[in-house]
Order: structure tokens, then sequence, then C-alpha cells
């Protein structure tokens, strides 16, 4: 495999994102939510001063990547980290220490794997900012749309595989974005939430998948531009049995899928060879 063809695996791998506006997060800006604090002297230890070290430890870790280079090879990667990160410090502001919990461990396994495929990069190229800045972040602004449009709360009603209308609009939205952009493809994943048979859950969240398949082909998307799978209820989005949480994680998850053609504009400029 060729050393272009493991960086566009790569990006298949990480998934898109884009930059958010100037001011609210940009990767020059590694925002944090300022209001968030680390450390807790004033009150007795718990459960939150271990969850909020930890979260210490991977923003120290994700700045470390990002100065050896990650934010111009894998910029959706790094953006999707800062984003992880920023989540996390809201939810332990909000004490919702067992998502924390949860997306803590979620965190540390994606850093850790941008590690080693930066350490891999870095072996052969050196990585720096792409020659034409502003049609870089207009392609994956056009990603983050998509992951947007596509990834809303509230998608499906219990026990059921009929898209909520206003979903059905989003997709809509979706179909008429991917239709300017053939380079991109979707991966869709079904979910299902806790309440019953594993089994059945499984058939349940396939059914999900394929309904919205069926939407966007309706929308006028090629079938050959999406491809379809289920979790069942194995990767609930949130943990806890409240109404609410269920709702959220009878879903689909989808991610954009950049093609070939797509990644190699993406990553012109976004490395230099050491040879």
């Amino acid at each position: 495999m060729s050393f272009l063809s493991i960086l566009i695996l790569v990006f298949v791998l990480q998934g898109c994102t884009s930059y958010p506006p100037e001011g609210r997060g940009g990767l020059a800006e590694q925002h944090i939510d300022n209001s968030f604090a680390p450390v807790m002297p004033d009150e007795p230890l718990g459960p939150e001063h271990g969850l909020r070290f930890d979260w210490q430890l991977t923003k120290l870790h994700l700045d470390s990547l990002i100065r050896e280079g990650a934010r111009w090879c894998f910029p959706a990667a790094v953006v999707q980290a800062l984003e992880k990160q920023n989540r996390i410090a809201r939810e332990l502001d909000g004490g919702l220490l067992l998502d924390a919990a949860n997306d803590l461990v979620i965190q540390r396994k994606r850093l850790g794997e941008l590690e080693r495929q930066l350490d891999y990069v870095t072996s052969q190229a050196n990585c720096v900012p792409p020659l034409n800045e502003n049609s870089f972040r207009a392609q994956l602004a056009v990603v983050d749309q998509l992951f947007d449009l596509l990834n809303v709360d509230n998608q499906f009603a219990f026990n059921s595989t009929e898209v909520n209308p206003k979903y059905m609009g989003h997709l809509a939205r979706a179909a008429n974005i991917l239709r300017d952009n053939p380079s991109l493809n979707l991966s869709i994943t079904g979910h299902a939430d806790a309440q019953g048979d594993p089994q059945y859950n499984q058939k349940l969240a396939m059914g999900r998948a394929k309904q919205v398949q069926r939407y966007l082909i309706i929308f006028g998307l090629e079938p050959n531009r999406m491809t379809t799978q289920s979790l069942g209820d194995s990767l609930p989005l949130y943990e806890g049995v409240s109404d609410g949480v269920r709702l959220t994680n009878r879903r689909v998850s989808i991610e954009v899928i950049a093609t070939e053609e797509f990644a190699e504009q993406r990553l012109q400029g976004g490395y230099h060879d050491n040879n």
C-alpha cells in the first residue's frame, strides 16, 4: 500500500469534521471553555476530582499532538478531539459524571490512535499547513454541515423504524448537498435503546439504517454512495434509563466518508515528503 493510500485510509477511518467559525474554537485557538476549571481545591476529594484530573491529562496529550503537527495531517481528527474535550468539560460542569467517564475512555482511545498515526506519518513526512487553506477549510465545512444535519437527536419513536418528519427534512437537505459533492459518501449505522431483546434490537436498528437509506435514495442520492450496518443496543450515545436518554439512543449515526478524490485534494500541501 502506498504512503498516499495509507493517509487516505486513515482519513476515512477518522471521520470528518470541520473547523468551527473563527472565535468559536478554531484549531489555532485550541478553545476550551474558559469557565471550566480542572482543579477543585476547596471541595472534599471525590470521583469528580479524578475525572477532572483525567480531563486535564487528555487535554495535555491533545495539546502535544497539535504541537507536533496533527492539526495539518489529521485536521478532522483534531477538531473532533477538541469538540469531545469541550463536551467532557460541559458534562463535568453539569454533574454528568457517568457520561464524562464514558467519553474520557473514548477520548483516550482516540488520542492513542491519533498518536500512532502521527508517529507513522512524521517518520516519512512533515505535517505543514496546506497550500490553499481557504479551499481546504471550505471542503471540511461541507463535511461538517452534513455531519450536523445527519446526526441530530429525536430521529425515531419507540419500537419504530419510521423517521421523525423533522429529521426527514434534514435528510432532504443533506441529499441536496451530497448531489453537489460527489466525492463524499455515507456510512449509516443503526442503533436501538436498551429496552427489549438484543436480537430484536439488532434487527430494529438495521431497519432504521435501511429506512434512512431509503429516504436518501428518494431524495436523489445514489444507492452505491451509502453503506448500512447495525449495532443494535450495544453502543448507546448516553448511559441511563430516562425517557430522554432512550429517545436519544434510538438513532442512526452517520459518518461522512471521503472518496480518494476528496482525500487527495485534502492532502495537497498538508504534508511534505522528507525524501
